[in-house]
């Protein structure tokens, strides 16, 4: 089936991209943030920071409560506070009320990302489930070479303009309540927490488990550190780039993410699941040893690209594993568990980034990178056995 016309994947990927909104879209303007109000650049990682907290906090509690009451009825109010609390942002009269307002604005987005890896894998399975992560790695590439070009030319009107944005949440809420059409699930009598808890904690005491969240770990660790927020940084005080230039140049990588993600059910045929994984951390190495070496603020296109192809070929092929080996009963808990990692290392990422940055100035950032990436290489070489242990499911779209 041509899975990219599926009315209901188009809604989860909607869902899906305004999980990302909060975050990945506002590079360009933290550099006019931080002059604006005043802010050092060590401390300009907490517009992100405050955001992801709340996230990796509220996360297992939504996922939780989307097993034992469904889906939709912990979906459509998270949209609708991420919206709220997003547009407000752009009235915030201070750097301290706008981290609050960021970070009531991630107690909306804490269920949304989980959710949406959820839904895809309540519909499919096996090479689908695999070919839909890729179409939604896909789609979260295409936006976020929009977003950067989105937010840098409304920094141009000033920095509150991109902090308008989550409005379009509620569109999407609306259609999360009245046509998204999602597998029934089985009733939960006599809901215990402490034995959903224990059946999840048996699921996640796997080997596989366990090597595939710290590739998450990882990977948004230099994501959301050494990426999205100290590039911006080079490109504006080092190489004196502008807020377009820097939301072009974070589209090369948006673009080089959203080629690779749409080609990730191909992959397979030639590489495994886990190989491409292990792959991807030695671009990432590769990605973060020359941006330190670049003096012409256009030659950053060129680890931009790089992390795209690595982040392509990483996180859908995580996610459909786990996906795989998620329990259908406890499936919303088990990726919560999932996008908890992912939120955490979102906001450890400007942290650990900051202090290699106070430590060792701009270049430390990128060496300290590239030195943990490769040890994450080697690290998933040891627990990802070379063999495959994921079996291909048949299609169970309901």
């Amino acid at each position: 089936m041509k899975i990219y016309t599926d009315r209901n994947l188009s809604i989860v990927i909607g869902i899906t991209l305004m999980a990302i909104l909060g975050s990945s879209s506002i590079g360009p303007v933290l550099p006019t943030v931080a002059d604006d109000l005043s802010i050092p650049n060590e401390q300009i990682g907490l517009v992100i920071t405050v955001f992801v907290v709340p996230i990796a906090i509220g996360t297992p509690i939504s996922g939780v409560l989307a097993d034992r009451f469904g889906r939709k009825q912990i979906l459509v109010p998270s949209l609708l506070l991420f919206a709220i609390a997003g547009v407000a942002c752009a009235f915030a009269p201070n750097f301290r009320t706008l981290l609050e307002l960021r970070f009531l604005q991630g107690i909306g987005a804490a269920p949304l990302e989980s959710l949406a890896l959820t839904l895809i894998s309540d519909l499919y399975a096996g090479k689908m489930l695999t070919a839909a992560m890729g179409v939604n790695g896909s789609a979260i590439g295409i936006s976020l070479a929009i977003y950067p070009l989105i937010t840098g030319g409304l920094t141009t009107l000033g920095w509150r303009y991109p902090f308008l944005l989550p409005l379009a949440a509620i569109p999407i809420a609306a259609l999360a309540l009245f046509v998204l059409k999602i597998p029934k699930l089985p009733k939960q009598q006599n809901f215990n927490l402490k034995t959903y808890w224990r059946n999840i904690g048996r699921s996640l005491n796997d080997r596989r488990v366990t090597g595939l969240l710290f590739a998450v770990i990882a990977l948004f660790i230099l994501l959301f550190g050494p990426y999205f927020t100290y590039i911006p940084i080079v490109a504006s005080h080092t190489l004196g780039a502008s807020a377009v230039t820097i939301g072009i140049i974070q589209a090369t990588m948006a673009l080089s993410l959203a080629f690779v993600s749409s080609q990730i059910a191909l992959f397979p045929e030639y590489l495994s699941e886990i190989s491409l994984i292990k792959v991807s951390f030695l671009v990432y190495t590769l990605a973060l040893i020359i941006t330190p070496a670049l003096h012409n603020v256009w030659l950053l296109m060129i680890p931009s690209a790089l992390f795209g192809a690595a982040h392509g070929m990483c996180f859908p092929s995580t996610q459909a594993l786990l996906g795989q080996l998620a329990p259908e009963r406890y499936r919303a808990g088990f990726m919560a568990v999932n996008a908890t990692a992912l939120s955490a290392a979102q906001a450890l990422g400007p942290l650990l980034a900051g202090g290699a940055f106070f430590i060792w100035g701009i270049k430390g950032v990128f060496v300290a990178g590239a030195s943990f990436a490769l040890v994450t290489f080697f690290f998933l070489t040891r627990i990802l056995a070379k063999k495959s242990y994921f079996k291909s499911q048949k299609l169970k779209m309901r």
